[in-house]
């Protein structure tokens, strides 16, 4: 494994900002981690990366202790904090320059500057100060920085954070093909990048994991169902349904529309339009739904639902 987390706790006073938390991750993965604002995220990441010491529990990166060897750790972890602090007064090559040395790349470090400029699309600015860059272009010198030494594991918080939709784009691209055979654990609340991204799920609240699988099996996870919405070109009773043979639940949605929830959305597309044929009733459209990831966040982080303290972990 990569990473390894065990029974994980950082405590603030009398806050328990994570609390006994374990996971692994392992080499080429592309973790999503989640979790509502104060959740834990960022002060897990700031423990893994050796940033700040746990109350209690262990963590192992690529075999290192992150106590007794922070500075192994460091040599094998690209880091991208949510604030991306950068040194606004130095030009990008300067920058980077700055960090080769840091990590004591020697004469490969020219060759890797250039490099890193390339594949975050920097070469037309260059020549600037950090200070003049957009936020685009500022998070992709944050994001060379962290790939500069060429990491076996990347933490990226909240890296798509204030950018334009096109820029989202290019940064999720530049992480999916710098990624490789590394392991990349990544915080974000935009689940599209998540979707896109990720190949696993993470989610953490009240300092708890709850959820911690592949997206399908997430959201299989909470609904065991998939849904049909049928709307019909007249009124149709919800008595008329009786006979169908697939059907956990049926819901009525508008003044001709049907919510059918059902384990077997393929069959019961066929059954509902057989039975609309043989009753001569129109069908005016027919759709399935499957519930997203959103679905998923919300339900396992709704404080009502979590009342009693972390909610149902999901393994």
């Amino acid at each position: 494994m990569s990473v390894v987390v065990k029974s994980l706790t950082k405590i603030y006073g009398v806050q328990k900002a994570v609390n006994d938390i374990s996971f692994d991750l392992k080499k080429g993965e592309i973790v999503g981690f989640l979790g509502p604002n104060g959740a834990g995220k960022s002060t897990t990441m700031k423990i893994i990366t050796t940033y700040l010491p746990a109350t209690s529990g262990s963590v192992s990166v690529c075999g290192y202790d992150v106590l007794e060897q922070p500075m192994e750790i460091k040599k094998r972890i690209g880091y991208l904090p949510e604030s991306n602090p950068l040194y606004y007064d130095m030009y990008i090559r300067e920058y980077l320059a700055f960090t080769a040395g840091i990590h004591k790349l020697g004469k490969d470090s020219r060759d890797r500057i250039e490099e890193m400029i390339r594949l975050t699309w920097l070469t037309k600015e260059s020549g600037k100060k950090i200070g003049t860059l957009s936020k685009g272009y500022k998070q992709r010198v944050g994001l060379a920085q962290a790939l500069l030494h060429d990491p076996e594991v990347l933490i990226l918080d909240e890296p798509t954070s204030g950018l334009d939709p096109n820029q989202i784009v290019e940064i999720r691209d530049l992480i999916k093909s710098a990624a490789g055979n590394k392991t990349v654990l990544l915080s974000t609340h935009i689940m599209q990048e998540v979707q896109a991204m990720c190949s696993r799920v993470m989610i953490i609240n009240n300092g708890v994991i709850v959820a911690d699988d592949t997206i399908d099996n997430l959201k299989h996870s909470i609904t065991r169902t998939d849904m049909l919405i049928v709307s019909f070109d007249g009124t149709v009773e919800e008595a008329m349904f009786s006979g169908f043979s697939n059907v956990n639940k049926v819901e009525k949605s508008g003044a001709t529309e049907w919510k059918f929830y059902t384990e077997s959305p393929d069959m019961l597309r066929r059954e509902v339009m057989q039975w609309a044929l043989t009753n001569n009733i129109n069908i005016s459209s027919i759709s399935a739904h499957s519930e997203s990831l959103e679905d998923v966040f919300r339900t396992l982080t709704n404080p009502a639902a979590n009342a009693a303290g972390g909610g149902n972990t999901i393994q």
